[in-house]
């Protein structure tokens, strides 16, 4: 009985703390639309780069040469799309990765 009480209590704490991340998430999404026009009317800000994430979500790097802000998001396969870093000093670098063994 112990037993099953212990194992009940941490299935209620991990359903809480997700629940508690869910929400903390869901404050930082809006619909697609909105969020791009927010980073480009308010900071500036055009998409410079994107790649595919678990499950179907996009993420997408966003970044303005006049203000030096940058955003990092995803959009979810629903069409919201989430604020997952942001920051300043953004700078564009097209350097070549070196091979194995060579100094950086």
């Amino acid at each position: 009985m112990t037993r099953g009480f212990i194992k009940m209590t941490m299935g209620l704490g991990l359903m809480a703390l997700a629940a508690q991340q869910l929400h903390a998430q869901q404050r930082n999404c809006a619909p697609r639309e909105v969020v791009l026009d927010r980073l480009s009317e308010k900071y500036g800000e055009s998409r410079r780069g994107i790649g595919l994430v678990q499950q179907g979500s996009v993420m997408e790097v966003f970044a303005s040469d006049d203000t030096g802000t940058w955003t990092i998001t995803v959009t979810l396969t629903n069409g919201m799309t989430c604020l997952v870093a942001s920051g300043q000093s953004y700078e564009a670098l097209a350097e070549a990765i070196p091979a194995r063994g060579e100094k950086a």
